[in-house]
Formats: structure tokens, C-alpha cells, sequence
């Protein structure tokens, strides 16, 4: 967000990741490249991606992004809800789009090969940041607008741009794929459906936005979602939906074996084993190979 020191921000939190990382090598595994995640997975550890979730850290400094490249972030995304010099968030009313600023961003996050990320974006960035990338990009977390008019999903056209620009768009395990913020199993199912119809099957993944394991819903658990969300809401960078006892999830899938059931309920609907594999991550796989190179 647009905050006294984005960059200082930007340092602290670099630290933290990194601290955590060193303090667990048994654990986890920092992903430089593709093949790290597949040598996570040989080695039974969590592959860990580091991305920004703004590109205002970066603002006119776009040599900064040469220093992301350096420090292990792979992944950028432009906007993050609100406007920054880059172009418009999903919650600006004015959805002015992609700044030029922005598009020299596009272009120096491909030269550094990084990933461009267009989560969170307003609907005009998001459609002329597409249209503007030359490379393969992400939308790693939304649903289809289509199905929920709501403002951090994506357009049908969007999708399709993505796909075409050999991307993938990733569906969330979040409250805005239903416009009562209480989604459930079908409605997540549908969203995926959408996305895999609109875009194809190469082109659909998953970016759940709430971890890799469930959320866990004691009482001290709520009072710190609680305090959370009306932080959020105080900084403006609460998406329309978000509330104090609205908690970021789908609720039918909120376990631990969540992926196995979830996988369950497609192949129930006749997806096959290897429509499951490029949904459940070969899809993102691939996008990686390219972005990164190698």
C-alpha cells in the first residue's frame, strides 16, 4: 500500500521471510527457478515463492526491480486494490487503468524475467497490462466475474487475454466468488469450471489465497481475524465483502486434506487425472519455466 517507506517495508519484510527460511531448512525450500519446487516436492519440503503484493515499493526506481530479482522475490504483482503510480486497484472507482509508468514497469519486470502478477488489479489495468506484456504472466488469485459481479474477479475477456498471452489464471478459496460472501463447495467448483472453459485447460490453476493449511477458527483465532479485518478496512485496502465475521476461506474446504477432496469433487464431475495435474499445479509450472528461464 501507499505507506510512509514502501521500500524500508519492503526490506523489513525480506527479513523476516529470510529469517524464517534459514531458521527451517528441514522444511522449507526458497524456489530461484522451476526445478526448486520439483526438488522441494522429491524432498517432502514446502517450496516457498517469494512475490510482492504492490509494485509501489518500486514506484519510479525501476532499477529496484533488478535488486528484487538479486534478493530472491520472483513474482511482482503491479497493483495491490488501491492506485499507485503503476495504475488503478480493484477498489478505485475511477478504474482508470495502466499508467505509462506502469507499462515501463511491465516491460523491466520481464527483462529482469520476472513473473507479472495482475492480481488485485482494477479491471482497465488488468486488460492493458495483458495487452501490453510480451511474455507469459499470472492472475494468481481471483474468480470469474462472470459468475460474481464483484470487483476483485476477472472478466471473461481478461481470462481469454491471459490464456492467449500464454498465462494462467488461478482461482481463489476466497468469500468473493459469491456476492453474499459465504461461498461453498459448488460455487468454488463453478468458478473453476468458468475459468477453465473461458481460457482452457492449460491456463487454469489454482492460488487459493489462504495457505496451504486450514484455518483454524478458535476464539483467540477470530479475535485476531477480527482485528485484522477492521484494520483493513481502516486503511482502505478492504475489498466490498470483507467484514469482521466474514473469514478468508470456503468453509467446505477448510481441512487439512482440503486438495484431496477438492480433486474428488472434480473428478466426480468428470475431470481426469491429468486435467487434475495441470489444474493442481503444472499449469503455474510451466508459466514459471518461462518467466524465469531454465
Amino acid at each position: 500500500g501507499n505507506v510512509a517507506d514502501p521500500w524500508a517495508d519492503y526490506q523489513r519484510s525480506l527479513d523476516e521471510k529470510r529469517d524464517i527460511i534459514a531458521a527451517n531448512p528441514e522444511r522449507v525450500r526458497l524456489v530461484r527457478s522451476a526445478a526448486d519446487i520439483l526438488r522441494a516436492k522429491r524432498e517432502r519440503k514446502f517450496a516457498v515463492l517469494l512475490g510482492t503484493q504492490d509494485s509501489v515499493m518500486i514506484g519510479s526506481q525501476l532499477d529496484r526491480l533488478a535488486q528484487l530479482r538479486k534478493d530472491g522475490v520472483m513474482s511482482v504483482q503491479l497493483t495491490y486494490n488501491n492506485r499507485n503510480l503503476a495504475g488503478d486497484g480493484a477498489l478505485e472507482p475511477a478504474n482508470a487503468g495502466l499508467s505509462k509508468l506502469g507499462r515501463a514497469t511491465i516491460e523491466r519486470i520481464e527483462a529482469e524475467k520476472l513473473l507479472l502478477d495482475l492480481s488485485h488489479g482494477g479491471a482497465r489495468t488488468m486488460a492493458e497490462a495483458t495487452a501490453h506484456a510480451k511474455r507469459p504472466l499470472v492472475i494468481s488469485h481471483t474468480g470469474a466475474r462472470t459468475l460474481a459481479d464483484h470487483v476483485r474477479n476477472t472478466s471473461d475477456e481478461t481470462i481469454k487475454a491471459v490464456a492467449d498471452k500464454g498465462g494462467v489464471v488461478g482461482v481463489y478459496f476466497m468469500p468473493f466468488l459469491t456476492l453474499d460472501s459465504r461461498p461453498r463447495a459448488e460455487d468454488l467448483l463453478r468458478h473453476v469450471e468458468h475459468v477453465a472453459n473461458v481460457a482452457g485447460e492449460d491456463h487454469v490453476g489454482i492460488g487459493t489465497d489462504n495457505g496451504p493449511l486450514p484455518l483454524l477458527l478458535d476464539a483467540a483465532a477470530k479475535e485476531r481475524l477480527r482485528n485484522w479485518q477492521l484494520e483493513r478496512i481502516k486503511a482502505g485496502i478492504a475489498a466490498p465483502g470483507e467484514g469482521v465475521d466474514v473469514y478468508p476461506m470456503v468453509e467446505a474446504y477448510n481441512s487439512v486434506d482440503r486438495y484431496r477432496r477438492f480433486a474428488d469433487d472434480l473428478r466426480k464431475r468428470g475431470w481426469s487425472e491429468a486435467r487434475l495435474e495441470k489444474l493442481m499445479g503444472s499449469n503455474f509450472l510451466r508459466v514459471y519455466r518461462e518467466a524465469w528461464g531454465g
